[in-house]
């Protein structure tokens, strides 16, 4: 389990069915890249202060608002969208047990570079909702603006593609471990666990890490750590739900939230 452990008290929160749409199939300029990647493949390293790095964040609970170091509990990622103000991480991170919270993009040393910004809404699939089904372990969040800007008006976001092959692409999991106050990356290509969930060999990727973003060389998410085991019961082997139907319609429900 790739969640830091934290007890907070319960919250009520609205849920949203997901219904079963078709998903676009591979690209072209997906397939193309499969062999690209900063490499070398399977190495953990901090990640670089990029603008790529600072689309990925941590998740902090909203009393740590004033005191971030070391209060960090797990990733999230911006992902595009029309208002400009989604993340997507696990829904185990998420979930009712989670209390208030507040999203750091780009964090490190206990700074926020690009502010702090509230978790107004979340969206949790159904398989999860209703049974915490290890397959429906991505979830996504709208967040308040700041000074008038949603989150991608200031870090970027990354596009969310669902419904990619799994291994097709070599991915970028980068995420905040809880042992430390700086992201970490790795770059490697994921290879199928099951039908429904895909695994990624990249050492130290330890609790804190559920959430992270899985990005190809075309600068979509195709995973998110999570699923299988919440993520992992080792640091060196990780897991991402297949995102599928569920997960592409769940994104069309909070990115046109109004």
């Amino acid at each position: 389990m790739k969640r830091t452990s934290r007890i907070n008290s319960r919250v009520a929160m609205p849920l949203y069915a997901a219904v079963v749409l078709l998903v676009p199939a591979v690209t072209s300029a997906s397939l193309a890249s499969a062999d690209d990647g900063p490499g070398p493949f399977g190495v953990t390293a901090v990640a670089a202060a990029t603008a790529q790095s600072a689309r990925v964040g941590a998740l902090f609970g909203a009393d740590r608002r004033s005191k971030l170091a070391g209060g960090h509990f797990c990733t999230a990622s911006v992902v595009h969208s029309a208002r400009r103000d989604l993340i997507v991480t696990a829904a185990h991170c998420l979930d009712g047990d989670s209390g208030d919270l507040v999203f750091v993009p780009g964090y490190r040393d206990g700074r926020a570079p690009y502010g702090v910004w509230d978790v107004k809404k979340r969206f949790l699939p159904d398989g999860w909702a209703k049974g915490q089904d290890e397959d429906s372990d991505v979830a996504f969040a709208v967040l308040g603006d700041r000074d008038g800007k949603g989150v991608e008006d200031v870090v970027g976001g990354n596009r969310f593609a669902a419904g990619t092959a799994t291994g097709a692409t070599a991915v970028t999991v980068t995420g905040y471990p809880n042992t430390r106050e700086v992201p970490v990356s790795c770059t490697n290509k994921p290879s199928a666990h099951s039908r429904t969930q895909q695994r990624i060999d990249c050492p130290e990727l330890s609790g804190g890490t559920s959430g992270s973003p899985w990005v190809n060389g075309d600068q979509e998410v195709v995973g998110v750590l999570g699923g299988h085991e919440e993520g992992g019961a080792t640091d060196d082997i990780s897991y991402s739900v297949v995102l599928g139907a569920e997960a592409a319609e769940l994104y069309r429900d909070a990115a046109s939230d109004p």
